[in-house]
């Protein structure tokens, strides 16, 4: 079997230097580079430059020196009590703490060397400002402004290097902004606009309803009832004080997406849902449950949503999806053509049926011609994994499997 392919929003370029997260002294060093780069959200949409003389965008790359006013009052990371005032950094309650301001994620290092090879231990940071000057590459960073005054962002932006320079800023609906994004800056919005939301979304502390803080460079979350200033007089302590607590940390949702070939291996089955464009049929898709393998997932959801028994389940790939935060895993998986189709389980599709090879074949060749015919149906781009396993079958590249369950053809 040759190496899964590598799908739109995967291969992140960065080295995400996650053992660094909690040092603000790495962190306000490395914010201050000349090389850091930020990418802007406001409500979940990119910041996206139109150029002259180029129809097709790019993902909006700012300095710290753009974005400076958005960020508040220094330091940006280890936040105290007063304004201006630097934590210590042996309370780990203030880890790299953000109490005023957007919340920033810092994404990592795209380093112009092999990964790891310049990555830098925290040991070494005891003087961060040369140790950031040891570091070659770019720093990523992240912020949603969307609670923000919007005359100062419109300001911010109008005054950006890249204005300056002839070209045009706007946040776009994000996925729209797709058609912006080549294979590097896909894999950079994902982590972004994942890691942004998720900041976004989660306000008050799940254990006790307090608000809550950002730490750890936006990849926790603390409770602010937890601050050792805080006035807790008649609360009693919140839960989030003790142990460890999967809703400080980011999550990521995942999602089995999956095809099933029947045993020639010439027909596959695909389903539409009524919320879909007409005439578009994909691979069906459901979350994983609580106590579920991967593996069961697909049986559970090809059974509820098309009355389909599957057997012999085996990994594609998987793609990362940042509407919000989910990761699609691909499988193909084994069924029975000649057996009834059932869509009143869950009632999720409004149709499902199977399709032989040649005619998604011939769905792609009309797809790629310039032409204004109508297909008999449509299939997801590439972009999405769906369109990914869809066209691997299709050229033969999946492998096929006998009556008796035997491989006759590996992946190619």
């Amino acid at each position: 079997m040759v190496e899964a392919s590598q799908n739109l929003f995967g291969g992140s370029p960065l080295n995400r230097l996650s053992w660094l997260r909690t040092s603000r002294s790495f962190l306000n060093a490395v914010v201050a580079s000349p090389t850091a780069r930020w990418i802007l959200f406001n409500g979940g949409q990119p910041l996206i430059a139109s150029h002259v003389g180029t129809p097709k965008g790019s993902l909006a790359l700012l300095t710290t020196q753009d974005v400076k006013p958005l960020l508040g009052a220094e330091p940006f990371f280890g936040q105290c009590e007063q304004e201006g005032e630097l934590s210590s950094s042996d309370i780990p309650i203030l880890e790299a703490a953000r109490l005023r301001g957007p919340s920033i994620v810092f994404l990592g290092l795209k380093e112009t060397e092999n990964l790891g090879t310049s990555a830098l231990p925290s040991s070494e940071f005891k003087d961060p400002e040369a140790a950031v000057a040891k570091l070659t590459g770019i720093p990523y960073f992240s912020a949603d402004i969307a609670d923000l005054d919007e005359n100062k962002v419109n300001e911010v932006i109008e005054n950006a290097g890249l204005v300056k320079d002839g070209s045009t800023l706007a946040f776009t609906e994000p996925r729209a902004a797709m058609s912006s994004l080549d294979a590097y800056t896909a894999a950079l919005f994902a982590e972004a606009r994942s890691m942004v939301d998720w900041n976004q979304r989660n306000k008050f502390c799940p254990a006790c309803g307090s608000p809550v803080y950002s730490m750890w460079a936006g990849w926790k979350l603390s409770c602010t009832s937890l601050l050792p200033w805080a006035d807790n007089t008649d609360k009693k302590p919140c839960p989030s004080g003790r142990g460890l607590h999967n809703f400080a940390h980011p999550r990521t949702d995942p999602v089995v997406i999956m095809l099933a070939i029947d045993q020639s291996g010439e027909k596959v089955l695909l389903g539409r849902n009524e919320k879909i464009p007409p005439k578009f049929y994909s691979a069906l898709a459901g979350f994983i449950e609580p106590g579920e393998s991967f593996e069961d997932a697909v049986k559970r959801e090809m059974w509820e949503e098309a009355g389909v028994n599957v057997w012999n389940i085996r990994y594609h790939s998987g793609q990362p999806w940042p509407y919000p935060a989910n990761l699609m895993v691909g499988y193909y998986a084994t069924a029975d053509s000649s057996a009834p189709i059932r869509t009143d389980l869950d009632n999720e599709l409004e149709d499902a049926r199977w399709f032989t090879k040649e005619e998604v074949l011939a769905v792609l060749r009309q797809s790629a011609e310039v032409n204004n015919d109508e297909p008999a149906f449509k299939i997801p781009a590439p972009t999405a994994i769906a369109g990914v396993l869809i066209r691997y079958w299709a050229d033969g590249k999946v492998s096929e499997v006998n009556a008796n369950g035997s491989i006759a053809k590996a992946w190619m």
